[in-house]
């Protein structure tokens, strides 16, 4: 049975792994690394990674790319910036990971979901639209989609 020190502990836990979700989620185009998210957490970063992962079911890089691919699909169906643009505008460094991370979510590589995929989001409330272009997290796009 748990005490309530070991219960307080896990609040603030939770309450500082929300906080690290919540600062991906907002600054997914800054330079993020797990050491930076640990030092504001005040937590090591071994903990931060074992905590994120058991509570959201990947780790901080993982959860961080997820939200980088999400923006850069929406930007990618925009059509006016080249993928090498989209890969920088969303917080990625190297074109190579961003295009390898992208077809992994995604299944099919940047410059091919940008052809393909300009209209499809037409028609669609925005609340919406976003549900139906969310990439596919803590496992490979199917093939064939």
């Amino acid at each position: 049975m748990a005490t309530t020190s070991d219960d307080d502990r896990r609040l603030r836990d939770l309450t500082r792994l929300r906080r690290v979700r919540d600062r991906i989620d907002r600054e997914y185009a800054e330079p993020l690394d797990v050491a930076s998210l640990a030092r504001g957490a005040h937590m090591s970063a071994g903990h931060l990674s074992r905590e994120f992962r058991r509570v959201y079911g990947e780790s901080p890089y993982s959860y961080l790319m997820t939200r980088r691919i999400e923006r850069a699909m929406t930007l990618l169906r925009r059509g006016d910036l080249s993928v090498t643009d989209v890969c920088f505008a969303v917080g990625c460094s190297s074109l190579g990971t961003f295009s390898t991370r992208f077809t992994e979510l995604v299944g099919m590589p940047p410059s091919e979901y940008r052809v393909h995929h300009a209209d499809a989001t037409v028609g669609i409330p925005a609340c919406l639209a976003k549900q139906v272009t969310r990439p596919i997290r803590n496992r490979e796009a199917p093939a064939g989609r």
